[in-house]
């Protein structure tokens, strides 16, 4: 393993499951731009996430592929700051998402939050596939081929990288330990007593197959209670319990981004899967169109009608792009009835298009020369690549895989 600080690497991706839009630019974008000055970033295209939904569009997935490396470099991630690359062009990840497997419970999977809102969300797909219910564990290898210390993600993101804290610390149990770990572990549970050596057996089984939290919490309380046994026995029985020895696989932050919910056309999150969203680099003439037709207000029926501006879409994305004094001028002008909504969008149209312009500047050479691109890519999986190598050939040596 290299001796890097881990805590200083930072893992992020994005599905290419369609164009990109303003909800992902200030919600991830603006965020990755920051980070790749401050830690060592590695950001890449989840492909492989894509085809968990996706699978019957992969030509789809392909041109979205381009087109979202063309928005993250148009935007100011730099391929010298940043570490680009794309999923599938790594099949460590993929070897190591299989060997993992082999040591996660199912239980661990299948209680991931995320699993059953997205199920729910999708519900018109046929989505009773193992890559479905196995795309946490995917997400997991991502961060651990890595050893990235952080993980920028949203706070709906963050059981998958609980379950990632999870499976790094079991892997480190299984595989990290010292020589006669098991022996000494046996020997303090004994000197616990034959009641209290049970229950920890019992607490400990509940926690690595059904993931329960609360076990592992009494657990630790009935640890801590034994007075005898020595300090080395109570660390040992902690690290039997919930991953010790050596740090193999370390386990991964939460890097939270702080950035605004982007409001969509119809007042709803913007989103790709409700159809409500700008495209990043859309035609200005289609954006404009697009803020002139968004809903407003619903109890303003005529332009005489008094407004309440925190009932309007549009105002959010006021408080996104405006400043004070055009955010003052919305909101007695609304309650007035002093301007229209037409009115209301014509400086919000203005501030978009103004932060758009140096963005379709940035993208105009990659959309001219997908070569470039491509080149950027290439480099960018080579360096990826490297680590996954070195990560890999420590899990399968600790696995023991490597015969001959």
């Amino acid at each position: 393993m290299s001796s890097f600080d881990t805590q200083s690497r930072v893992i992020s991706a994005m599905r290419p499951t369609g164009r990109l839009h303003w909800g992902h630019y200030h919600g991830v974008l603006k965020k990755w731009v920051e980070l790749q000055h401050v830690y060592e970033c590695f950001f890449f295209v989840a492909d492989w996430h894509a085809l968990t939904t996706h699978y019957e569009q992969p030509f789809s997935v392909e041109e979205n592929v381009f087109e979202m490396l063309v928005d993250w470099l148009a935007v100011g991630v730099k391929p010298g700051a940043a570490t680009l690359f794309i999923q599938s062009r790594i099949p460590e990840q993929a070897e190591l998402h299989l060997l993992l497997s082999m040591i996660t419970p199912l239980a661990w999977l299948e209680r991931v939050p995320a699993f059953k809102d997205r199920q729910e969300a999708l519900k018109g797909q046929d989505l009773a596939t193992y890559g479905f219910l196995g795309y946490p564990l995917m997400q997991s290898a991502d961060i651990l081929a890595y050893r990235a210390g952080l993980v920028s993600i949203g706070v709906d993101q963050l059981a998958h990288v609980e379950v990632t804290r999870q499976i790094a610390r079991r892997f480190n149990h299984l595989y990290g330990r010292e020589p006669g770990f098991e022996v000494s572990v046996q020997a303090a549970i004994q000197k616990m007593g034959k009641k209290h050596g049970k229950l920890y057996h019992s607490l400990r089984r509940r926690y690595l197959e059904q993931g329960e939290q609360e076990a592992l919490e009494t657990a630790r309380a009935l640890i801590k209670e034994q007075s005898n046994i020595s300090l080395g026995d109570r660390e040992r029985l902690l690290g039997y319990l919930e991953g010790g020895g050596k740090v193999i696989l370390p386990e991964p932050e939460p890097l939270f981004s702080d950035a605004p919910r982007v409001t969509g056309l119809d007042g709803h999150k913007m989103s790709k899967s409700r159809g409500n969203g700008i495209g990043l680099r859309e035609k200005p003439d289609s954006i404009a169109r697009k803020i002139r037709t968004m809903q407003t207000d619903s109890a303003r029926v005529r332009r005489t009608d008094p407004g309440e501006p925190e009932r309007c879409p549009v105002w959010r994305l006021h408080e996104l792009y405006s400043g004070e004094d055009i955010k003052g001028w919305v909101q007695q002008g609304c309650r007035s009835a002093g301007i229209g909504c037409l009115d209301c969008k014509k400086p919000l149209i203005d501030a978009v298009l103004e932060e758009q312009k140096p963005i379709l500047e940035r993208a105009r050479p990659y959309e001219d020369n997908p070569n470039l691109v491509k080149s950027i890519i290439a480099e960018g999986c080579e360096v990826a690549r490297d680590e996954a190598k070195s990560t890999l050939e420590e899990v399968r040596r600790r696995m023991g895989l490597e015969y001959f």
